[in-house]
């Protein structure tokens, strides 16, 4: 379908009357509308795939497309973890205000904007709990997140944590560097042969990502991601003051600009995204995950996952501000 006719189907969509009086049945009806049109922005997604659950929580009217496929995370890893961290913080286990020690040797490239690599000098430098979460959740950095995941005990607990609090679909098993060595196909200890050719360098990243499309490890539904977010929202998985510290956090997070990028004016977002790099003009991961909150109070939870994407940076943004356009659009909501 053209995006001209997806246009023209999206808008005789959201201007039909409703014709149900009572509320239940204009939940039901406004709940099928955005299922239709959810479906429609997946199917002009392909070949890539889309996953979204979205939640409204004063209704409870929850739409589901891909919801129960397992879709890579790369960093949506972070709130888990950050999670895990700040359950051990509630337990007295680890301060705040803890140093954390990082060896040259842990830098992991990657993060939103300018972060722990940017500050770093000689061969090791310490950071407080508190700055490693910041700079995880608000920044995306790559090296906070493996060193809170080192600090925690490995990324089995914070799939143990998920799994604790009942979400079963989310799992985290590798660090950031871990995925990086998947990617360069860089994994066993294997290194990169310093006259490596052109054409060797392609094959191997092409190995590489098809690995890392093929490895399980690292994923979630958009259900369980959705399931996670309510739970946090709900504050049963920390403390008060923990769950307002990590929902601060993702608050923070503003690059990259997706759902954001739809919103009206006055909307709120405590999100956290997720990218892989492309290869060949194909996307492994393009993600975003977040809680929405409108002036009135109404709060919508979303998960979006994209997957094997051929489209470029700009139409990925442009389907995940629409995505975000259309669960807060009036019209859809009862």
């Amino acid at each position: 379908m053209s995006q001209t006719l997806r246009s023209l189907a999206l808008a005789m969509l959201l201007s039909a009357p409703i014709s149900p009086s009572t509320s239940a049945e204009v939940i039901k009806v406004q709940g099928a509308r955005l299922q239709h049109v959810l479906t429609t922005l997946a199917e002009s997604a392909k070949p890539g795939v889309l996953g979204i659950t979205a939640v409204d929580l004063r209704t409870g009217t929850r739409v589901r497309v891909n919801a129960g496929r397992a879709f890579p995370m790369m960093s949506v890893i972070k709130a888990p973890v950050a999670a895990a961290v700040l359950a051990q913080v509630d337990a007295g286990l680890i301060g705040l205000d803890q140093m954390v020690a990082v060896d040259r040797e842990d830098l992991v490239p990657g993060a939103a904007v300018p972060s722990i690599g940017a500050v770093f000098k000689g061969e090791r430098m310490r950071f407080t709990v508190r700055r490693l979460l910041s700079a995880a959740v608000s920044e995306s950095d790559n090296t906070a997140v493996d060193a809170l995941i080192k600090l925690v005990g490995g990324p089995r607990v914070v799939t143990r944590f998920l799994r604790d609090h009942g979400i079963d679909s989310m799992r985290v098993d590798l660090s950031e560097g871990d995925v990086g060595r998947i990617f360069r196909d860089t994994t066993d200890g294997r290194a990169i042969p310093d006259d490596e050719s052109e054409l060797a360098a392609l094959s191997r990243q092409r190995r590489g990502y098809r690995a890392y499309m093929e490895d399980p490890r690292n994923r979630t539904t958009p259900d369980a991601a959705a399931d996670f977010l309510e739970k946090l929202w709900a504050g049963e998985l920390l403390s008060r003051e923990s769950t307002k510290r990590l929902v601060d956090l993702m608050y923070g997070q503003t690059l990259p600009n997706r759902l954001r990028a739809g919103l009206p004016k006055g909307v709120r977002l405590a999100d956290k995204c997720g990218t892989s790099y492309t290869l060949e003009g194909q996307t492994a991961a393009f993600n975003d995950i977040g809680v929405i909150t409108m002036p009135d109070g109404r709060t919508i939870v979303v998960a979006a996952f994209l997957t094997g994407s051929r489209d470029d940076k700009a139409a990925r943004g442009k389907l995940f501000a629409q995505i975000g356009k259309v669960l807060t659009d009036p019209s859809l909501l009862p």
